[in-house]
């Protein structure tokens, strides 16, 4: 499959006081290495546009989009999709690109969302998906404030349809994770595992295309070192994009 993942990068910033004395610091992260190494190991081709890039660099017109099998948002808000810095420096107009993810899953593509901070609603409801073209397109509904359900003590996932072609080879218990979004499941959407009776992998159709939600990180810090050397982390996610790239359908 040809993938574009958007999202998955961070910079912190912040002060250090000394006494009388203070300076700034800042560091870089990014939290997409477990991803893109577990689709390239199954020969999937990852092309990553970190989330400083995506507000420039994010396609604009549908054949640009079409040209990947799947879409992947992890950890980038709704802003960061919405805002060419030319509409914000120079008020000048460009398309509105969740409208445009929208359009694309109708005509053919996948679309995965992947939990964390910034995705679905986010914390202090910052990534903003409720009420959107992208929720419209997605098997759950965003919660309208901050979704967050922290899980400090660690908490794990429960499969309900164990015959779905995402969850085929994975066995077992599964590992525990430290938090995930809360969402509300749509009458046409299909559960596949649950967290606390809540969506934590859910897939739906939408047009020609498919859509999957997984409400946790697929990194650090929701997703611990137990489910980063899970034997099937690999294999879910290729599962995933495998049936949300499969254009066989009609």
């Amino acid at each position: 499959m040809n993938i574009l993942l958007a999202g998955e990068q961070w910079t912190s910033v912040g002060v250090e006081v000394k006494g009388f004395d203070y300076f700034g610091v800042s560091s870089y992260h990014e939290g997409s290495r477990w991803l893109i190494e577990a689709l390239q190991s199954h020969d999937h081709h990852v092309d990553h546009l970190r989330s400083f890039d995506v507000p420039r660099m994010f396609p604009e017109q549908l054949e640009q989009l079409s040209q990947y099998d799947v879409l992947i948002l992890s950890d980038i808000g709704s802003n960061s999709l919405l805002f060419h810095p030319e509409v914000l420096v120079q008020s000048i107009c460009h398309p509105n690109r969740l409208k445009l993810i929208r359009d694309y899953v109708a005509q053919g593509g996948g679309l995965l969302m992947i939990g964390g901070w910034m995705s679905f609603q986010g914390i202090d409801g910052r990534a903003r998906y409720h009420r959107t073209p992208i929720e419209e397109v997605l098997p759950v509904l965003c919660e309208p404030n901050d979704d967050r359900v922290e899980c400090p003590e660690g908490i794990t996932p429960e499969v309900v349809n164990a015959a779905h072609p995402v969850l085929a080879g994975i066995t077992g218990r599964w590992p525990v994770f430290l938090g995930y979004n809360l969402t509300t499941l749509k009458p046409e959407a299909e559960s596949l595992v649950t967290i606390e009776g809540d969506p934590f992998i859910a897939t739906q159709r939408y047009g020609k295309g498919r859509t999957a939600a997984f409400t946790s990180d697929c990194a650090p810090h929701w997703g611990p070192p137990e489910f980063l050397e899970w034997p099937y982390y690999g294999l879910l996610w290729h599962n995933l994009v495998e049936w949300l790239g499969d254009h066989s359908h009609s």
